[in-house]
């Protein structure tokens, strides 16, 4: 991957709307080559998918929870039976299967504390959950869905 990738990378990054001409024209090169080169990094997996980011308040998020879980066991069937149960859980916009003092940190969102409590009840249910621990996110410092290109 060279420099001319990385701008490439960079610019859809910030709007995946740009049309293929305006990307070219940003980077140097003719719409046929930068073409080329959008698809190469499509197949090649670097390029996973584009989406649209939405308004939090626009559509009803009204708080971002982070949520330690601990578990009972670590055999592979309780964890394979948690994982898939957080993957069809829609309020879980992210999970971790971190180290330390617990098992997995989620990022949960919900309209509101009543719709939070509806969530940790189905979190509860779970056979194997042993611990939750909340941390309600007050206010958001940075956010970002460009990552940095280090190869």
């Amino acid at each position: 991957m060279d420099r001319i990738d990385k701008h490439i990378l960079s610019l859809l990054q910030k709007d995946a709307r740009l049309s293929t001409a305006d990307i070219a024209d940003r980077v140097g090169l003719s719409a046929s080559p930068c073409a080329r080169r959008i698809k190469k990094l499509e197949e090649e997996g670097v390029i996973a998918g584009y989406q649209a980011k939405l308004s939090k308040p626009a559509i009803g998020v009204g708080m971002t929870v982070f949520v330690e879980v601990s578990l009972n066991n670590h055999q592979a069937a309780s964890i394979d039976a948690f994982e898939q149960a957080i993957l069809e859980m829609g309020e879980v916009t992210n999970c971790h299967v971190v180290s330390g003092a617990y098992d997995y940190l989620l990022e949960v969102v919900s309209q509101d504390l009543t719709g939070y409590e509806s969530f940790t009840r189905k979190l509860q249910r779970l056979d194997n959950v042993k611990d939750i621990h909340t941390h309600l996110a007050i206010r958001q410092v940075k956010e970002s869905s460009e990552l940095p290109v280090f190869t």
